[in-house]
C-alpha cells in the first residue's frame, strides 16, 4: 500500500472536515410541503443523511429559519430539530440568508473556506446565499439530493445558474467519500458506512 500522507486539511482543494461548514436553511413546514421536486419523505430522509455526516465528521453547521420569531413560521421540523439539540438556530426575515448580520457573523466566525449548503427552495433560499458567497470568494458545494424547489424546472434550472457560476454541486455519498478519503482514518469509517448504508448508497449482500 502506497498512500500518500494526507495533504494539509485546511487547504486541501477537495472538502476535508478541517476546511468545511455545513449551512442547513428553511427545513420548515412551509416550505417542506411545497416541495414538488423530490417526494417529501426521500428529502427529509436525505438532509438528515447530510446532518448526520457532518456530526460523524465534526464539521459544523450553521442552522437558519425564517420568519419564526415573526410567528409566520414555524421551526426546523423537529426530526431534523432533534439531530441538533445544541446547534443554536438563527431566525431572519431575509428570503437570502447572506443577507441577515446574525447568519453572516456566524459563517465568517467559522472560516471555513468550503461551504456545503443545503436549503429550501433550490430556487430561492439556496441559490441567493451561494451566490453571494460565491461572489465572496467561498466555495460553495449545493447538496443536490438534500435540497428541492416548487418544481422539477425550478430546481433543476437553480442547480444549473449555481453550477454555471461556479458551485461545486455534491451528493451525499460523494461527500461522505471526500471527507473520508482514506480507509487508514479508521475513526470515522463505522459512521461512513453505518449512514450509507442506512441512506441506501451502500447494499449489504449477505
Amino acid at each position: 500500500m502506497t498512500s500518500l500522507p494526507r495533504r494539509d486539511p485546511a487547504t486541501d482543494p477537495l472538502l476535508t472536515p478541517e476546511n468545511s461548514a455545513l449551512l442547513v436553511i428553511d427545513y420548515q413546514p412551509t416550505q417542506i410541503e411545497s416541495i414538488q421536486s423530490m417526494p417529501h419523505p426521500q428529502l427529509l430522509q436525505n438532509i438528515a443523511l447530510t446532518i448526520k455526516l457532518a456530526q460523524a465528521f465534526a464539521v459544523p453547521i450553521v442552522l437558519s429559519t425564517v420568519n419564526v420569531e415573526s410567528g409566520r413560521n414555524q421551526d426546523t421540523v423537529p426530526a431534523l430539530r432533534r439531530l441538533m439539540p445544541d446547534v443554536p438556530s438563527l431566525d431572519r426575515t431575509s428570503i437570502n440568508a447572506w443577507q441577515d448580520g446574525e447568519f453572516l457573523t456566524a459563517v465568517h466566525d467559522l472560516n471555513r473556506p468550503h461551504l456545503v449548503m443545503a436549503a429550501l427552495w433550490t430556487e430561492a433560499c439556496l441559490t441567493f446565499p451561494a451566490l453571494d458567497a460565491l461572489r465572496e470568494g467561498y466555495q460553495v458545494h449545493p447538496v443536490v439530493d438534500a435540497v428541492g424547489g416548487t418544481s422539477l424546472v425550478a430546481h433543476d434550472t437553480a442547480l444549473a445558474r449555481l453550477s454555471q457560476a461556479g458551485a461545486a454541486l455534491v451528493t451525499n455519498a460523494q461527500l461522505a467519500c471526500e471527507w473520508q478519503r482514506d480507509w487508514n482514518r479508521t475513526a470515522t469509517v463505522p459512521a461512513f458506512v453505518k449512514l450509507l448504508l442506512e441512506g441506501g448508497d451502500f447494499v449489504q449482500l449477505t
